[in-house]
């Protein structure tokens, strides 16, 4: 579970998706900034951990967790 400690990589906001790259590289994400590269981090096939219905109750998750 992500914590208010984790930071987007991108802006400083609390992080609320974690990404996890082939090469075992990490990037934390605000929802915002996850959503903004939810295609390319798709297109690398990396293994997404999305906690973004933290914030609210979305009717479906902003990035499936099934990559």
């Amino acid at each position: 579970m992500l914590s208010s400690l984790d930071r987007c990589d991108r802006c400083g906001a609390q992080a609320y998706v974690r990404v996890t790259l082939g090469g075992g590289g990490e990037l934390m994400f605000c929802a915002h900034h996850a959503r903004q590269h939810e295609d390319k981090l798709r297109e690398m096939s990396a293994s997404i951990h999305d906690e973004s219905e933290r914030l609210a109750k979305p009717s479906s998750p902003l990035i499936d967790d099934e990559v």
